[in-house]
């Protein structure tokens, strides 16, 4: 049956992809962990269904770690200027999210 259209029941479901903005390796979507620009500032969006400009992280801590520290690629993946508030934001969910993420371990 070479060359005919598989049926509906047949086609697979696409599964989404994302870009961890931190290392830039491909993940499922569902594995990765979303924030979000928001009118407030810069949040956590473990439910990804936040409106809003966002970008996504792996729960790995070196991810976080790095996205901590270095604040232009969360600003440039949402377009905006990141706060210190944001920054502690983030940082208060990654230390509860892997109380090595600070430390540097």
């Amino acid at each position: 049956m070479v060359g005919q259209k598989q049926s509906r029941k047949e086609r697979r479901p696409k599964i989404a992809v994302r870009t961890c903005i931190a290392c830039r390796d491909v993940g499922y979507k569902r594995s990765l962990i979303r924030i979000v620009r928001t009118p407030v500032g810069i949040l956590v969006d473990p439910s990804g269904k936040k409106p809003g400009r966002g970008a996504y992280l792996h729960e790995r801590s070196d991810c976080w770690q790095r996205a901590i520290r270095a604040t232009q690629l969360i600003g440039r993946a949402l377009k905006t200027e990141v706060s210190t508030a944001d920054v502690e934001r983030l940082a208060t969910f990654a230390t509860a999210l892997n109380p090595a993420v600070l430390d540097g371990e």
